[in-house]
């Protein structure tokens, strides 16, 4: 009885342009590339009228190569920062139709069939493109990998979608080498984690749900088993935050939306605040790059980021209360000038290969295990505690820091404000880390009361904006004296308004201080 293999795959969204560039690529220097071969792929994809195989993660599809049918089950089919690993049951058909009599793997068998059951199987949707295939051997050590571009539509009724991806496929040998093919393949193009496989691209396009154009994200909810390890679980926390990186790159090149520069910049920090909230169980070595580059990163984003926030909501809101004599225009041309000359540099720096790298580095971590101290012999024993009583120690860790802060609230200067605010957001990073793990009943009241406070800091912190209009690079021409009075009176407003806001904070504190703390 044969058993069927398990397929490890690495699926990157990119545009067509870009595809049709990838795909005519230059030599490799760590793998041997095969001829290209090309052929047109139709697929039909099937389940039943409730969709009873995409709730079990189960793809069944019949494909046509050349004049040939091929039918396919894939087991466990979700994709998690653009990797899958599905069990997959490949066999020869006579046509466009599903045949159960040729599968070999009895496991397979009986999984389709209790799932199925008596319901019947019904055509839900096609993809009909062209695939161009290479194998790649590592010259290291000949692992092999197919890559595959594919360019073409995918069809439900009426409503189409334009798909374009680069596939990586383990047939042989080690998977670190796919990230490695991945990596040389890609070389500084921008890419997007595919979220999606195929078949699930089919459900949503069927159910109008499917993207339309590139758009910035914000992270996906991270849905933890209460006696998941805290390994798996940082994995998939690390997923998440690459996820979120990397499609937010692709929407800050594709569009001036400023939501992008804002969610990028929230990818990293998540990122920065998953390091430190299970630094008791990492090899802090292993990841002092990955911190680094994501700091630089995250830096140059809030660059952007800082300067959409003065210009659209600091300055802006201010036209209509400023006094005769001052106008705001001068000043918020100067800062839009300002805005494009930075979004325009971190448009370059995005666009360079140093991105990919840190991308493919910090799938690499992920992925690899990159975490592991193999001189520390205890640090098994702390990886494989489940999540849930890991959550409580670090999520409590952190509600001291901030309690250091409010225990002292009337006295703090305002660097110990910001730092205080700063302190709250990681909090509330590691609540939406963890949330899934706690009873929303329990987490609820301790989340509208820390917002409460967070928009608080979130005021302090746009006061603190403000005053970074007296630095701006000096002004030439006759508009100066007129910016320099709108600078004036854009700080005094916002200053005046903060002194009348602050006071609130201690009413604030002391509410969240009471509610029950839900990881207790």
């Amino acid at each position: 009885m044969s058993k069927s293999p398990k397929e490890i795959e690495l699926k990157l969204e990119v545009s067509p342009d870009v595809l049709d560039q990838l795909k005519r690529g230059g030599a490799l220097q760590r793998f041997a590339g095969g001829r290209a071969v090309t052929k047109p792929l139709l697929s039909i994809y099937f389940d039943t009228p409730d969709q009873a195989l995409r709730k079990a993660k189960i793809s069944l599809r019949v494909r046509k190569v050349g004049r040939s049918w091929v039918q396919t089950a894939k087991l466990g089919t979700g994709v998690r920062g653009g990797l899958s690993s599905a069990v997959e049951a490949e066999h020869p058909v006579r046509g466009r139709a599903i045949d159960f009599s040729v599968i070999e793997d009895a496991g397979v068998l009986k999984t389709l069939t209790d799932v199925i059951g008596d319901k019947p199987l019904t055509e839900c949707f096609e993809t009909d493109i062209r695939r161009t295939t290479r194998l790649l051997t590592s010259k290291e050590d000949g692992s092999e990998i197919e890559v595959a571009f594919d360019l073409g539509e995918v069809k439900a009724g009426e409503r189409t979608q334009t798909l374009a991806e680069v596939e990586f496929e383990l047939k042989t040998g080690s998977g670190a080498r796919l990230l490695e093919a991945a990596r040389e393949i890609v070389g500084a193009a921008p890419f997007r984690l595919s979220p999606w496989s195929k078949a699930e691209r089919g459900f949503r396009l069927a159910e109008g749900a499917a993207e339309t154009g590139i758009r910035p994200k914000s992270a996906g909810d991270i849905a933890l088993p209460p006696d998941e390890t805290v390994e798996l679980a940082f994995r998939e926390i690390l997923r998440s935050c690459l996820t979120q990186i990397a499609d937010n790159r692709v929407a800050i090149l594709e569009s001036d939306d400023p939501e992008g520069p804002h969610q990028f910049r929230i990818g990293l920090r998540r990122l920065r605040s998953a390091f430190r909230l299970f630094k008791p169980v990492l090899n802090p070595q292993t990841l002092k790059d990955l911190d680094a580059q994501a700091r630089v990163l995250a830096t140059e984003a809030g660059k952007v980021r800082d300067l959409d926030v003065l210009t659209d909501e600091i300055v802006s809101p201010l036209a209509k209360v400023a006094p005769q004599g001052i106008g705001l225009e001068p000043l918020l041309e100067h800062l839009r000038t300002i805005r494009e000359e930075s979004r325009a540099a971190l448009h370059a720096h995005l666009s360079a290969p140093d991105v990919n790298a840190f991308l493919f580095d910090l799938a690499a971590y992920t992925e690899g295990r990159g975490w592991l101290d193999i001189d520390n012999f205890d640090q098994t024993a702390r990886l494989a505690q489940t999540i849930r009583v890991y959550s409580r120690k670090a999520l409590d860790k952190q509600w001291k820091k901030v309690s250091s802060y409010g225990s002292r609230i009337d006295d703090l200067t305002i660097p110990e404000r910001h730092e205080m605010r700063k302190a709250l957001k990681k909090l509330r990073y590691g609540v939406e880390f963890f949330g899934s793990l706690y009873p929303k009943s329990d987490l609820k009241p301790f989340l509208k009361r820390m917002k409460r406070l967070q928009d608080i800091f979130g005021y302090l912190n746009d006061v603190a904006m403000a005053e970074k209009l007296a630095a701006l690079p000096d002004i030439d021409g006759k508009s100066s004296r007129q910016v320099l009075l709108a600078i004036g009176f854009v700080i005094g407003w916002h200053e005046a308004q903060s002194s009348g806001t602050w006071p609130h904070a201690k009413g604030y504190w002391q509410d969240t201080k009471k509610v029950p703390k839900f990881w207790l």
